[in-house]
């Protein structure tokens, strides 16, 4: 069997042989083929493990991988220089709540209630329907609420 890293070309067929291949391969077989995609010994992992780290080494190399920004945060983050942020959490909504949004010269106030909310004497089941009926287009409602923000 050639290697698994040599060819230049991987098509889908060439990549779909070859990670099943993998699956018959003996630890000394991986090890050798770690070496030669990576020109040093393999990390010191299981059989199963390193099948895995091979795997997903040859659908890099056939549709790319982590973009560079996102690599180099995980780096960071591995070597404890990154701190992760937890995600901004959304206010919590306690019923009698007043939301408040001007959209066009109209200002929008929505009241939290047990059910739901209440916008022009009428209940609505979500945000994001009260925004669709104020702009006419598809709206997150927390977003056009100014409960999150953008992105």
């Amino acid at each position: 069997m050639p290697p698994l890293f040599n060819q230049q070309d991987l098509n889908m067929a060439k990549l779909d042989d070859r990670l099943a291949s993998l699956a018959t391969m003996s630890p000394a077989q991986l090890s050798k083929e770690w070496e030669a995609a990576h020109g040093a010994e393999p990390p010191g992992v299981t059989g199963a493990h390193l099948r895995r780290l091979l795997a997903q080494r040859l659908q890099e190399k056939r549709h790319g991988g982590l973009p560079l920004r996102v690599a180099r945060e995980l780096d960071r983050v591995a070597q404890g220089t990154g701190a992760v942020s937890a995600p901004a959490q959304r206010p919590a909504l306690t019923p009698g709540t007043r939301l408040i949004r001007e959209w066009n010269g109209q200002t929008i106030a929505v009241e939290v209630t047990e059910a739901g909310f209440c916008w022009q004497d009428r209940h609505w089941r979500s945000l994001s329907q009260i925004a669709r009926a104020v702009t006419g287009a598809h709206w997150s409602g927390p977003r056009f609420f100014g409960l999150t923000s953008r992105g």
